[in-house]
């Protein structure tokens, strides 16, 4: 190959690389809290929690997406989430920035984590977040996860297993309405469902073996597959039919809350499912106390 033909060679390589950057889709924006769904959450949320802090809480509300970007549910949870710091159950801070996660001495000056509908968070290519998240809650800390949230941790098994399942496909559409059931109706987690059954609109997962275990979980809301069209999905794949939608468990000294709900904001902008996830975020630091002991089907 001659000097000319080299330099049209790299001249066109250097082309379409820049081509193919150009024409890589920007990530979309995510979209804007209306200033009536603020109004509406500060309504919901009032001027407190259901506990007293113990002492002073600070919260990372991790929002990071590799993944499906579920931009109405991260807004509304991040919108959600401020508005209840507000009321002086706990200090937030809000990142997106992986070091958030991987500085274990600035992590560490926290109580909780809430995992904000992230998704196929970056493991391997940052290296200390596992370790960092499994000894942050063994240690007495605690860790919240919003629907998305179990969309991880797939190269690690340790962390799926402490959050207790990981996706594995949604037969329950976020344009149906679905019926659900407390698997402990005076658990005080529940305590916003004022102990009964209820059906809702969102998008729920169902959970990956070995990962979701009842052995090793107190699950609190379920789907009830007696309701004839949320059973009469396509795709359903646990042989026991065994769909938990929360759940909390105690892993190592620390606390761990999941919940499928907030798929977009109407989890955030009802009543009973807002108070479910902000109970069960005051579980995940300490204040609010209840029995996260597994309990059989």
């Amino acid at each position: 190959m001659n000097m000319r033909t080299m330099t049209t060679v790299l001249a066109l390589l250097a082309a379409s690389q820049g081509f193919a950057q150009l024409s890589v889709p920007k990530p979309k924006p995510l979209p804007v809290v209306s200033a009536e769904g603020a109004a509406q959450l500060e309504a919901l949320i009032g001027s407190g929690l259901t506990a007293k802090p113990v002492k002073p809480r600070k919260v990372l509300v991790f929002s990071r997406c590799e993944g499906f970007v579920h931009g109405e549910g991260i807004v509304y949870g991040i919108k959600a989430l401020e508005i209840a710091a507000r009321t002086g159950a706990f200090a937030a801070t809000f990142s997106s920035d992986y070091t958030a996660l991987t500085d274990k001495k600035a992590l560490f000056t926290y109580d909780a984590v809430v995992l904000n509908n992230t998704t196929r968070l970056k493991a391997k290519e940052n290296p200390a977040l596992v370790p960092n998240l499994i000894e942050f809650v063994k240690s007495g800390r605690g860790l919240c996860v919003i629907h998305a949230g179990a969309d991880n941790f797939y190269d690690s098994p340790d962390a799926a297993e402490m959050v207790g399942g990981q996706f594995d496909g949604h037969p329950w559409t976020a344009g149906g309405t679905w019926a659900f059931k407390l698997d402990e109706p005076a658990h005080p987690l529940n305590r916003a469902f004022g102990g009964q059954s209820f059906k809702f609109g969102d998008e729920i997962y169902q959970q990956k073996s070995p990962f979701y275990d009842r052995a090793k979980l107190r699950v609190l809301v379920s789907l009830d597959l007696s309701d004839e069209k949320t059973n009469d999905v396509k795709n359903k794949k646990r042989a026991d039919n065994d769909y938990a939608v929360s759940w909390i468990r105690p892993y190592g000294a620390g606390r761990v809350f999941y919940t499928s709900f907030a798929h977009d904001k109407r989890a955030f902008l009802n009543k009973m499912t807002l108070w479910h996830i902000l109970d069960g975020l005051q579980f995940t630091l300490g204040d609010l106390k209840a029995d996260a002991a597994p309990l059989s089907r």
